[in-house]
């Protein structure tokens, strides 16, 4: 195989054509066999293995720098510089990440895996080329929706002006995770349909260079129009029309669907989940708020590129018409654009990754916070059981929300609360409402609940699944699950379950039956529920699934500092940097947070 001959992109320069098309569909095989071993990012990567290969064979990396935009498509480049074993054999898949990784190989740049950032990192590289008198090469790849977030914006009309050698590449699939949206896409439909002779060029309009190359899964002509481009004096744009999924049908017909997915057999026309099976929070989300959106004209569903975590599938899109809104990825526009609906007299709600939620911190501290706009936002993933790579740990959300000013941040430890939390927040007006949907994994409590129960097997039929809300959720109230005595252990969230265990094994092993306490809400402070505590508990512990530095634990803590108590937060600390690929309960025991390590640190606190 030629594939196994390649140790570096020197290796790819002496390739002739036959051979080029050859290694693409070596490298084709390869990563579709990785992907139904491993799972991970099957239809963005299948659409940019000819790009790769002649961007290698054309360029001379590392010395020149090629920047892949998100880097969720850069498998074939990690075959192609040294790490090929990674995908090849099973005994070595732990050796790469999913993402570009400077820690792996010299040939990536930057660690990153959110969107829209190639842009902006191509100008500093050709500006420090420049001071240095330098002459690198520099390309940035980006695609896959990313043009659609507002740096990419930025950073392409900062380039309009640089006057200096740089190439960017637009890998053009027509193609989000979903669909693309936004008048830019338009404006690049209208590119393809002409050859990308259409007088309506952003581009040109930004004073960019164009190039337009509709053979984009060609690699003998990817290959002679970056080799005309090479060597450009001044910024230019190479558009490139790419299939995503290209070469295997079931992604080509059904993108969306395989964009990220887990393990699949070969012969799949479907893809297995990468996202969870049975019922699961989107499935819920998205069976409630249709259910919603067909009896309120005013409530509006809202997704930045990632409508399938709310259970929006192309269907449930379709039906809502009006009523769902994809800004694509542009999360800082969906926050701001959610505010001014909802001053507006709508409903709207948005779903995020708690990890894309940070793009938009100015937008909801001066856009939502500032106005007390009615936004509801689902926090998605935010936990240590959610995505486990560097560039998409969501678990840092309330060190960053928790303590804006007249944001209410409710944190449900089950399906109906949950349910109920969003319900009393779709129907008040007095203040945006953060509702952090469990991470750990969908769980009923009709014991705790304030609604009716919920049958998770409604999550399958756009009806209504919760009963309304018999609580004012504004209103700081700890719920006491558990009466006990000497120790309070306060689970937030999904870490609910967490503290009963705890509180289980102190029985078992110390002999008394703690108090367990599910808060309910990270942004106040229940102070009557705390000081009844204080008055006949000798230790308090707090369990949150998340950064313990600036948390929701440590607000309690200071709320209680004059007490008496001994008091102790768990959660996972920011000393050791990002984790990256982790085990989740390998994490918590590494941060302290398994059972024996908490009930050690009880018997030390009451002196046992």
């Amino acid at each position: 195989m030629i594939l196994d001959r390649i140790a570096s992109p020197a290796d790819v320069h002496s390739l002739d054509n036959a051979q080029l098309v050859e290694l693409c569909s070596q490298l084709r095989e390869s990563i579709l066999a990785y992907c139904s071993r491993e799972g991970g990012h099957v239809a963005p990567n299948l659409a940019t293995i000819e790009l790769t290969v002649a961007l290698h064979h054309v360029f001379n990396a590392p010395v020149d720098k090629i920047i892949f935009d998100v880097s969720h498509q850069t498998y074939a480049h990690k075959m192609l510089t040294g790490r090929a074993a990674a995908f090849t054999d099973p005994a070595r898949a732990s050796e790469v990440s999913g993402f570009s990784n400077p820690r792996e190989s010299a040939f990536d740049l930057f660690s990153m895996g959110h969107t829209s950032t190639s842009v902006s990192l191509a100008c500093g590289l050709a500006m420090a080329r420049d001071l240095a008198d330098q002459d690198y090469r520099v390309v940035a790849v980006i695609g896959d929706g990313a043009l659609s977030g507002g740096l990419a914006f930025e950073g392409l009309d900062a380039a309009g002006e640089l006057n200096t050698g740089l190439i960017i590449i637009i890998n053009d699939n027509d193609q989000s995770i979903a669909e693309n949206h936004g008048g830019l896409y338009q404006c690049m439909a209208q590119l393809r349909a002409t050859g990308g002779t259409s007088p309506n060029n952003p581009f040109r309009a930004l004073g960019l260079d164009y190039r337009y190359l509709e053979q984009g899964n060609d690699v003998v002509e990817l290959v002679r129009a970056l080799q005309e481009v090479r060597d450009a004096p001044r910024p230019v744009v190479l558009h490139v029309h790419t299939k995503k999924g290209a070469g295997f049908a079931p992604a080509e017909t059904n993108p969306e669907a395989w964009h990220h997915v887990g393990p699949f057999p070969l012969d799949a026309n479907a893809p297995a989940s990468a996202h969870g099976s049975g019922a699961t929070y989107a499935q819920i989300t998205g069976t409630y708020l249709m259910d919603a959106i067909q009896r309120d004209r005013r409530v509006v569903a809202v997704s930045a590129g990632t409508p399938y975590i709310m259970g929006f599938d192309p269907q449930r899109r379709s039906r809502a018409g009006r009523q769902f809104i994809d800004v694509g990825i542009a999360e800082e526009h969906a926050v701001t654009c959610s505010a001014a609906l909802a001053l507006a007299g709508a409903s709207p709600v948005f779903g995020v990754y708690g990890v894309f939620l940070q793009r938009a911190y100015d937008q909801l501290w001066h856009d939502v916070c500032l106005n007390s706009a009615p936004v509801t936002i689902l926090d998605f993933g935010a936990s240590v059981f959610g995505t486990t790579a560097e560039t998409h740990l969501s678990f840092f959300d309330l060190s960053m929300v928790s303590n804006l000013p007249n944001l209410l941040v409710l944190a449900p430890c089950c399906q109906e609360e949950y349910l109920s939390m969003l319900n009393w927040a779709l129907d008040q007006r007095a203040l945006p409402v953060l509702i952090r949907v469990p991470g750990a994994g969908v769980i009923s409590r009709p014991d705790l609940a304030p609604a009716a129960p919920v049958d998770p097997s409604a999550a399958t039929a756009d009806r209504a699944t919760t009963a309304p809300a018999t609580i004012d959720w504004s209103r700081p109230a700890y719920q006491t699950v558990r009466q006990g005595e000497r120790l309070a252990i306060l689970g937030l969230g999904d870490f609910l379950p967490f503290a009963e265990q705890i509180a289980d094994a102190v029985l078992d092993e110390l002999g008394f039956s703690p108090t367990v306490i599910n808060p309910r809400i990270a942004s106040a402070i229940d102070m009557q529920e705390l000081d009844r505590i204080a008055a006949d508990h000798a230790a308090l512990i707090t369990l949150e699934d998340g950064i313990v530095e600036g948390g929701w634990g440590q607000q309690v803590v200071a709320a209680m500092a004059a007490s008496g108590m001994r008091m102790k937060c768990y959660g996972i600390s920011k000393a050791p940097g990002f984790p990256d690929r982790y085990q989740p309960q390998e994490l918590l025991a590494k941060h302290g947070m398994s059972t024996a390590g908490i009930l050690a640190d009880v018997r030390t606190m009451l002196g046992l």
